[in-house]
């Protein structure tokens, strides 16, 4: 879905009057609930102390939160802390029953009933009390905390997550001289105000600009858009939340759940409309695996679309973390994976500094790990979006910081601890999602070495010698591939498949929905890509490359074509129906893709006739995958761009025929020619892997026979069917 221009056309009309946001409440008013809680985007969990201090003295000073932000404290008749944190839900330092406050802030207080909290039995108390800090880590951690909530002045502390600023990195070569930005004279705080803007030093080196909201288009209109976008989902707002956390979130971990589900528990207008809307517009794709909602009708998914579409654009003025994870997020629909708007991404990413390096700066560590979780999402959604779309990437590593994921860089708790399956989802999901940053970078590597201009251009000036220089650059990524798929845990791997044990069935109803799928398909199409360099350098270059080369190159490429169709028939409902990442939908198409380009290029009539069949199975597989309810737009894509690569290979001349022992179809052959590196016969001779696939049976373009193969004997068959043949 491409995104509108990032300039906002301040004639649009809008389909309902311009609500205008609520002011701040006065310093000297106990603050109303609404506003308070408008102040912060995606941040961490509101602040909920159960320190408690004595003073001495008949009257009593006001509370930590009150002194902080200047309220006026006024202790409440019911001695459990003062009217100002009871109306904002937080627990005050005067409290003497912490336990009462935390059952009011979930739910069970007659004033917050009053302010139309929202109900949900989906958060439980031992949730929320995970959230709040502890009575002995209060103190040293409650500046922290209160940074982190509330209105502007107690926001300073983050740096992409202010509801009423927003931040734009000061590169070394903007008019901004970085010496004389080392001259200004920085608050505690280290912020500095200049005529332009406030300076918000993060780091020695690093230095932000920061704006204010108010002055951007469409900013007036913020609450009137969130109205909409839950008017649109109403009543199923929670239920769709449920979904997504249930089966995105775990594979695609980029949103604070514990977060998100306390902040739309108090009201859905605490979110920047786009990051609401997305949420909502991609559990939607789930809708039938709720029981509450499949026999319901879905709401408007256009009308959900206009508004994101609407909204990302006026954030786009006033960019945010929150503004980076709406946009993923809305890439990973079927149909919005278009390269335009990754390309917005990447900018908005750069403004926001998330290419470089935050482990030093002064912010929040929590924003740390979001940071970087978002930076490797942006990363990874402009590499897989350069492959599928055949575009430069944006991202390079000379202008690229960002440290490597840890387990540092998640939050501490995202699961019920009575809900063992939840706790190993989310565990899975955040291996998931490492592992595939990791494979993002090798296919950078692919992408850089083999298909940027100037390496097309060092190819083909090699002339005779080209592919003799494909095959030394793919030997290191070769093997780096190798090191990759042999480091996967076991929790990754692709279940076993059994034909007594399986029962389609009983895998929609018992099994929980897989996501692994998508990194194996991943896997496969990074292995694709490489192997099409060397497919197409040895068909332009025929004549200057031993026959014997030819040989070892197409027997691994075949190889790689029969493990990745294999790994398609043993997709289950599970793994079916569950989150795939945006470019799943042409990783499938790249597997057809690669097989026409075999077929194409064989020597012989055999040969080509046995891709031709196999090219038939795959597409009775991706027929039989798609069904209504199963990610029907998965595989739909990959079967149009079958027929039409099939199509025209039907005007390929006919090919000669020729004898076995001719064929390069065949496993046996000469010894290596010395003329030729030995490191290439290491990284391409599959020896008694090739072999298992020399004569795997197969069925015609017409067969409606099951394409299982025969030669998987046993679940270790299997296993090896996956192993890179280095």
């Amino acid at each position: 879905m491409l995104l509108p221009s990032m300039a906002h056309n301040a004639t649009v009309q809008r389909t309902a009057p311009i609500a205008i946001a609520p002011k701040p409440p006065r310093p000297e008013q106990p603050p109303q609930r609404q506003d308070s809680l408008h102040r912060f985007e995606i941040g961490p969990a509101s602040l909920q102390t159960a320190e408690s201090t004595s003073f001495s003295g008949s009257v009593a000073p006001p509370c930590q939160a009150c002194r902080f932000s200047g309220t006026k404290c006024v202790l409440g008749d019911d001695e459990d802390g003062c009217v100002p944190c009871q109306t904002n839900g937080s627990e005050c330092s005067l409290s003497s029953s912490p336990q009462s406050r935390k059952r009011k802030l979930n739910g069970d207080s007659s004033n917050d009933a009053g302010l139309g909290k929202r109900s949900s039995p989906g958060i439980s108390a031992r949730r929320l009390q995970n959230s709040s800090l502890s009575s002995t880590a209060a103190s040293s951690s409650f500046l922290e905390d209160m940074a982190n909530v509330g209105g502007p002045t107690m926001l300073k502390r983050t740096l992409g997550l202010q509801n009423d600023r927003y931040s734009q990195y000061i590169g070394p070569t903007t008019d901004f001289e970085p010496s004389l930005i080392n001259l200004s004279t920085f608050d505690p705080q280290d912020e500095s105000l200049l005529s332009r803007g406030t300076l918000r030093k993060v780091s020695d080196t690093d230095t932000f600009l920061m704006l204010p909201d108010h002055a951007t288009p469409g900013f007036e209109h913020i609450i009137q858009d969130a109205d909409a976008i839950e008017a649109v989902v109403a009543p199923h707002g929670r239920k769709l939340i449920d979904l997504y956390f249930r089966i995105v979130h775990p594979a695609f971990p980029i949103i604070q759940k514990h977060v998100f589900l306390e902040k739309y528990e108090r009201s859905h207008r605490e979110f920047s409309p786009p990051i609401l809307a997305a949420v909502y517009i991609l559990a939607i794709n789930w809708w039938e695996q709720s029981d509450d909602l499949s026999p319901l009708p879905r709401p408007n998914v256009q009308e959900l679309e206009r508004l994101i579409r609407q909204t990302l654009a006026d954030a786009m003025n006033r960019p945010k973390l929150s503004t980076i994870q709406a946009g993923l997020l809305l890439s990973q629909r079927p149909e919005g994976d278009q390269w335009a708007p990754t390309a917005q991404l990447v900018a908005i990413g750069q403004e926001l500094g998330l290419h470089l390096d935050c482990s030093n700066w002064k912010i929040p560590p929590w924003e740390k790990g979001l940071r970087r979780r978002l930076a490797w999402a942006l990363y990874m959604q402009d590499k897989w979006g350069a492959l599928v779309h055949g575009r430069p990437s944006h991202i390079c590593l000379s202008n690229w910081g960002v440290r490597p994921l840890s387990a540092n860089d998640f939050p501490d708790v995202e699961w019920d601890e009575n809900d063992q399956d939840e706790k190993e989802d989310v565990e899975r999901g955040r291996l998931l999602f490492t592992r595939v940053v990791q494979l993002s970078g090798i296919l950078a590597e692919i992408l850089e070495t083999f298909y940027t201009l100037q390496s097309t251009t060092t190819i083909s000036e090699a002339g005779q010698q080209g592919t003799h220089l494909v095959l030394s650059m793919a030997k290191p990524v070769q093997l780096k591939l190798k090191e990759w798929y042999g480091g996967l845990p076991a929790t990754l791997r692709l279940e076993p498949y059994s034909s007594s044990s399986y029962s389609p069935s009983r895998a929609t109803t018992t099994s929980r929905l897989s996501s692994i799928g998508y990194l194996h398909l991943a896997y496969f199409a990074t292995e694709i890509t490489l192997h099409r360099r060397i497919i197409r350098s040895l068909a332009s270059n025929s004549s200057g490359v031993d026959p014997y080369v030819q040989h070892i190159c197409r027997s691994a490429a075949k190889a790689r074509l029969i493990s990745a169709m294999d790994f398609v028939n043993r997709l289950t409902p599970s793994h079916l129906s569950s989150f795939w990442y945006f470019a799943s939908k042409t990783n499938f198409a790249l597997i057809g893709t690669f097989g026409s380009l075999l077929w194409a290029t064989s020597p012989g009539r055999e040969e080509a006739d046995w891709y031709r069949r196999r090219l038939g199975e795959y597409r009775w597989t991706l027929s039989v995958s798609s069904k209504p309810g199963e990610n029907r737009n998965l595989t739909e894509f990959a079967m149009t761009m079958l027929d039409i690569s099939t199509g025209l290979l039907k005007k390929l001349p006919e090919k000669p025929s020729m004898s076995r022992s001719g064929s390069l179809a065949d496993m046996s052959a000469p010894s290596m020619p010395s003329s030729f590196p030995n490191s290439f016969v290491g990284s391409f001779a599959g020896g008694s892997m090739l072999g298992r696939f020399s004569n795997i049976p197969s069925a015609d373009v017409s067969s409606v026979q099951s394409p299982r193969s025969a030669d998987y004997s046993s679940d270790d068959d299997m296993e090896d069917s996956y192993a890179t043949p280095v």
